[in-house]
């Protein structure tokens, strides 16, 4: 081979180079893109789960609570009419009495309920994309640990 041709492929592989470069750097950009998607669709689908499983959950305890609702109406009148009965006063048209009593005794409950509620709710946790946030963090260090993950 001449000295020219030799010349010629080393100017060849020096153009080359940078395309190699370009080349690969437009790769790790589609690449990293391709992962940023990935990551939001598992997010996506990891809250869809969650809000999934929460609907379903309320709607159970929506059908419970009409069926707890109805026994306990019928509950109430029954304690309220006892209530007339043990109480001490007395005539043919106190037994509103009984009623009230136990009106007294629902708002308290009522009350303390509200409480625990309130404390419950500022507890919970909303449907958070714990494995798509641990999956983003293992490739935060494994991109920005020395040597590229290598």
């Amino acid at each position: 081979m001449s000295e020219a041709q030799q010349a010629q492929q080393q100017a060849q592989q020096g153009r080359d180079h940078p395309q190699n470069i370009a080349t690969a750097i437009a790769e790790v950009s589609e690449r990293a893109t391709l992962l940023v998607r990935e990551e939001i669709e598992l997010a996506k689908a990891e809250v869809a789960e969650k809000v999934s499983k929460l609907a379903r959950g309320t709607v159970v305890a929506g059908a419970a609570g009409v069926f707890i609702l109805t026994a306990l109406i019928f509950l109430l009148n029954g304690m309220a009419w006892l209530l007339y009965y043990a109480l001490p006063i007395g005539g043919t048209f106190t037994y509103f009495w009984g009623f009230f009593a136990m009106a007294a005794i629902l708002l308290v409950l009522g009350v303390l309920a509200g409480l625990l509620a309130a404390r419950l709710v500022r507890k919970s946790a909303p449907p958070v994309p714990n494995m798509a946030i641990e999956e983003a963090r293992k490739i935060r260090e494994t991109v920005s640990a020395p040597g590229g993950g290598s």
